[in-house]
């Protein structure tokens, strides 16, 4: 396997490559599924690519497959965390009025709790 793509200045992408900690949930050869550290809900887990992509219109464009391959994580993450009974929330936050706030896609699996709609 090669190295991901990285870039030095992204949070996500220091993650990946192990100059932060992580407190991983699962992990494929291209998926890091790991726990938010200012969780929203008692089960917050993100889900990033391990190459650098910035949106998730970015990723759906430039690595249709790996945009699949995110996708196919999170119900193992929901597995994982016990959330198939009662279900989950799933949010892929892009730009700014959507609240991005790290700039390398990630979806936010969320739950554990009744979630409320809309969420804000």
């Amino acid at each position: 396997m090669s190295a991901p793509q990285t870039q030095d200045d992204c949070l996500f992408c220091q993650i990946v490559t192990g100059s932060i900690p992580n407190d991983t949930v699962v992990e494929t050869e291209r998926v890091l599924a790991f726990r938010d550290i200012q969780p929203q809900a008692p089960t917050h887990v993100l889900v990033i690519p391990k190459d650098h992509h910035a949106t998730l219109a970015a990723v759906a464009v430039d690595d249709p497959q790996l945009a699949s391959e995110l996708l196919a994580v999170v119900p193992q993450v929901a597995s994982a965390e016990g959330l198939e009974v009662d279900g989950y929330r799933v949010v892929a936050n892009t730009g700014t009025h959507g609240q991005q706030t790290v700039h390398h896609v990630h979806l936010h699996v969320l739950g554990g709790r009744q979630l409320q709609w809309p969420p804000g």
